[in-house]
């Protein structure tokens, strides 16, 4: 989002203000680039009859939050690839989930100069690891097509990810 408005935590930029070659780099990054990599990675996972698939999504609030075009659109769009390549993949022993931080995070896409209130709420990028570390695991290769909250997770409720299935959780 900072390509689209440097100050889009506060005044919401609206889509049609928006540069067709920044739209064009945002849904690249965010639902070309997952599948390039997947279409990539698959047939290797094929052969050795395992391995795991995790994208990084958001939360729906922020999908659907004024301003946050074309970025929640593209993680809209990468909800939608990890639910139908979890299907495509069903059988295989490759598994396909992804992982929301659980809230706004420190990453290079948020502008330095944002307000220290708002700084002070982000959440480290490092807190999607453990989760991300039990999808990778012969543990986590029983779960597909979810969706898992690191700021929710906890080794604890990897049973609660085994037992129910589907996105949306």
């Amino acid at each position: 989002m900072k390509y689209v408005s440097p100050t889009f935590m506060t005044e919401p930029a609206r889509f049609w203000e928006i540069a067709p070659e920044t739209w064009r780099m945002v849904i690249d990054t965010n639902v070309n680039g997952p599948f390039f990599m997947a279409r990539a990675v698959v047939p290797h996972l094929m052969r050795q009859k395992k391995g795991a698939i995790i994208n990084v999504t958001m939360n729906y609030e922020t999908m659907k939050r004024r301003g946050f075009s074309p970025y929640g659109p593209s993680k809209a769009a990468l909800e939608s690839e990890t639910i139908i390549w979890s299907q495509d993949l069903e059988g295989t022993g490759i598994t396909v989930n992804e992982i929301l931080p659980g809230g706004a995070t420190e990453t290079g896409m948020i502008p330095s100069d944002i307000p220290a209130d708002i700084r002070a709420r982000l959440l480290k990028p490092e807190i999607i690891v453990p989760v991300a570390v039990f999808l990778a695991s012969d543990e986590g290769r029983r779960v597909t097509g979810r969706r898992l909250i690191a700021t929710e997770w906890s080794p604890e409720k990897a049973d609660g990810a085994l037992a129910s299935k589907g996105i949306g959780a």
